[in-house]
């Protein structure tokens, strides 16, 4: 592909860029529609599970099994953090450094790299439509 001039190269990258992004569209669309059926099946499922006080049945097609799921939030991330430091449960927090603080991190403090940190840099490419 060397001899192939850049804006060839280009052209031929937006337009299959562009074939991506219509087809990830299509797909999206069609997995959200599959997805919003599936969890109103799955209400359904749920609330005969509780209307008949079962926890589970078993059918010809399968298992049905009722669960329970719970997530934690905060609405006060300084209390929260104090209260991780107070008693001394990191494992509160998820192990994953955020990456646009460490950048800036970096740029203003060049000289205190925290241990153990690794980079990973990498060149991309970026093919913008020309401006008319």
């Amino acid at each position: 592909m060397e001899n192939i001039p850049l804006d060839k190269l280009a052209k031929v990258y937006r337009k299959i860029r562009d074939r991506v992004g219509k087809l990830t569209q299509e797909y999206e669309t069609q997995v959200e529609e599959l997805k919003a059926q599936q969890a109103e099946i799955a209400n359904a499922m749920k609330d005969i599970l509780m209307s008949t006080g079962q926890k589970s049945a078993n059918t010809d097609e399968g298992t049905i099994i009722l669960g329970t799921k719970t997530r934690y939030t905060t609405n006060d991330w300084d209390s929260f953090k104090k209260f991780v430091l107070e008693h001394e449960v990191p494992e509160l927090f998820e192990q994953r450094i955020a990456q646009r603080n460490m950048t800036q991190w970096l740029q203003e403090n060049p000289t205190l790299i925290p241990p153990g940190l690794d980079q990973a840099t990498e060149y991309t490419v970026t093919v913008r439509k020309p401006s008319k």
